[in-house]
């Protein structure tokens, strides 16, 4: 029995995660999307330790099981996955990766055909089927293509480049030595965008770091961007479908100020409109933004996944999450880190003003919001125990702030008079307590987590 996570199966590599297994889990996809009528899957894999190899047995059974395949020429990034699944017509896909998790892991991400993670019911349905029939293998009858090229020429269309000639500018990416190498100076190429690049060659250890585009793993980044006196650092996980960002002083900024900056862009600058698609753990601007432009609003447990499903059944202008992980309703319901790193540039532009300044703007017309998140180890079960205490008391008040609503969509979500929050999730694959809060001020969001933390029995 194997169990499909927030976004995918990962596991240890030569622990839970082996050619077994995962031959395994292409034969029970290959069942379930036969059952469905699917004839053509594309593959993709990214720069991990073996995910080549990884990516290619998938490849022999699928194509032992009579379907047309096709294979990444090169690793590529799992938005360039998606859009090809897409594009080519095919009627799924999978990505070999395991996004930002440490060198250790490997992962399966299942793909649909719209280009975007497949839905809760097929997940189930692979679930179910894994083990259960014989793996064929012994034909490699698959086609090899340039997915990136593919999705670069994409990205592209959707920009007037004479933007990106208006003044000179200067960019330092992170690509995390993984799959973003190279791909903002093939996008900006023939502009006034200077990009420099650090940490731009594969390394299967990511440096020692796990290859997720946080504060606490962008020092050289940022020390980069100082030195430099560069406008804007852009950073990417190891399959590119989360972005990081620092301002022009090297300060790290907060994946929920990217979630009002970009989903701002989209609806007035863009005039791209629809809903908004947000998750239990994203910042309170996006309510603010969603009222001010008169835009519905809808809010999902935490998961991607549940963004994408709305996204297939209305027109949504932009979703996201606090990980750093957006869609854009123009594009395919993905997340896509290079495509928010190209759109903060154009932003940037537009504006012609650092990005500190246009945050300072932000700020006066929504109201302040400082983010934090801690994740705390605990034992056994008290991390569960917690969340559950909370949802089953009628809590008044915390940390002296009044409660105004109780949210119970995924964790516990405590909602105060000014909009200010505090969420409680437990981890249910591992013994860790999630903490998030948000309030207009820094001092009271760290009072927030330090009383939650208290609680911890």
């Amino acid at each position: 029995m194997i169990k499909f996570g927030t976004d995918g199966f990962r596991a240890i590599i030569g622990q839970d995660y082996t050619f077994d297994t995962i031959e395994k889990i292409a034969q029970a996809q290959a069942d379930s999307l036969k059952e469905r009528g699917g004839k053509k899957v594309v593959i993709g894999y990214d720069t991990r330790f073996l995910s080549e190899d990884f990516a290619l047995s998938v490849a022999e059974v699928f194509s032992s099981n009579g379907f047309q395949v096709y294979v990444s020429k090169g690793n590529c990034t799992t938005p360039a996955l998606s859009y090809a699944v897409k594009s080519l017509g095919a009627d799924e896909g999978v990505m070999i990766t395991a996004s930002h998790n440490g060198y250790k892991y490997n992962g399966y991400k299942i793909k649909g055909n719209y280009g975007g993670p497949a839905t809760v019911d097929i997940i189930k349905d692979v679930e179910s089927r894994f083990g259960k029939s014989q793996v064929l293998k012994g034909k490699k009858d698959f086609q090899f293509l340039d997915l990136t090229n593919h999705y670069l020429e994409k990205v592209k269309s959707y920009f007037d480049y004479s933007i990106f000639k208006q003044k000179e500018l200067k960019v330092v990416h992170d690509p995390m030595f993984a799959t973003s190498i190279g791909l903002y100076n093939r996008l900006l190429e023939d502009t006034f965008i200077d990009v420099v690049e650090i940490n731009h060659f594969k390394d299967p250890y990511f440096g020692g770091h796990h290859p997720e585009p946080i504060d606490k793993n962008l020092s050289l980044l940022k020390a980069k961007v100082v030195a430099l006196e560069a406008d804007l650092g852009i950073a990417n996980d190891g399959d590119s479908d989360r972005v990081g960002v620092v301002s022009e002083t090297g300060e790290f900024v907060s994946t929920q100020i990217l979630y009002a900056l970009l989903l701002l862009h989209t609806v007035r600058n863009r005039k791209f409109k629809g809903s908004i698609v947000k998750t239990v753990s994203t910042t309170y601007l996006a309510d603010r933004i969603a009222q001010k432009e008169g835009l519905k609003l809808h809010k999902t447990p935490v998961g991607f996944k549940y963004v994408a499903d709305i996204m297939l059944n209305e027109t949504v202008a932009f979703g996201g999450e606090e990980s750093g992980g957006y869609g854009f309703g123009f594009h395919i319901p993905e997340r896509d880190g290079i495509l928010s790193g190209m759109l903060m540039l154009e932003m940037l532009m537009l504006y012609g003003k650092p990005l500190n300044e246009i945050i300072k703007d932000l700020f006066k017309e929504f109201g302040e919001a400082h983010y934090k998140r801690e994740d705390i180890k605990v034992e056994g079960t008290q991390g569960l125990d917690l969340v559950k205490s909370f949802k089953e008391k009628d809590i008044k008040e915390f940390a002296g702030l009044k409660v105004k609503e109780k949210d119970t969509t995924d964790g516990v979500k405590l909602i105060f008079e000014d909009d200010s929050w505090l969420l409680l999730r437990a981890s249910g694959t591992e013994p860790v307590l999630r903490i998030y809060a948000e309030t207009p001020s820094l001092k009271i969001t760290d009072k927030l987590i330090n009383e939650a933390k208290k609680q911890i029995q």
